[in-house]
């Protein structure tokens, strides 16, 4: 998909680092060799990243489908040409976001 018939948002489901409950959020994505990217804007602040960096097993949805999946922190002192492709891709579909990106890899989907 290109342009606008692209999917602008990912549904991400966490498990509560404290509670254990499911929470879901709406962001913004990129894909990129089989993965999915989503950046935070308020890097380790943001309670799903909290909640990944405990329990690294997440669900999400795009594209009208369901994966289950990990999901981990690129490191951009160690992965400085994934961190530039995927705020490029991100820069191209979104004009521009920046922050802490989220690698999520699909294990399966349902």
């Amino acid at each position: 998909m290109t342009g606008l018939n692209q999917p602008q948002f990912l549904y991400l489901i966490t498990s509560g680092w404290i509670t254990g409950k499911e929470h879901r959020i709406e962001i913004w994505f990129v894909e990129h060799n089989k993965r999915y990217y989503v950046i935070s804007e308020r890097r380790e602040q943001a309670h799903w990243v909290q909640n990944i960096s405990n329990n690294s097993r997440i669900t999400f949805s795009v594209h009208d489908r369901t994966f289950e999946g990990t999901a981990r922190i690129v490191d951009p002192k160690n992965e400085p040409e994934l961190t530039n492709r995927i705020f490029e891709l991100m820069d191209s579909k979104y004009k521009g976001h920046q922050g802490l990106i989220v690698e999520l890899t699909p294990l399966n989907s349902f």
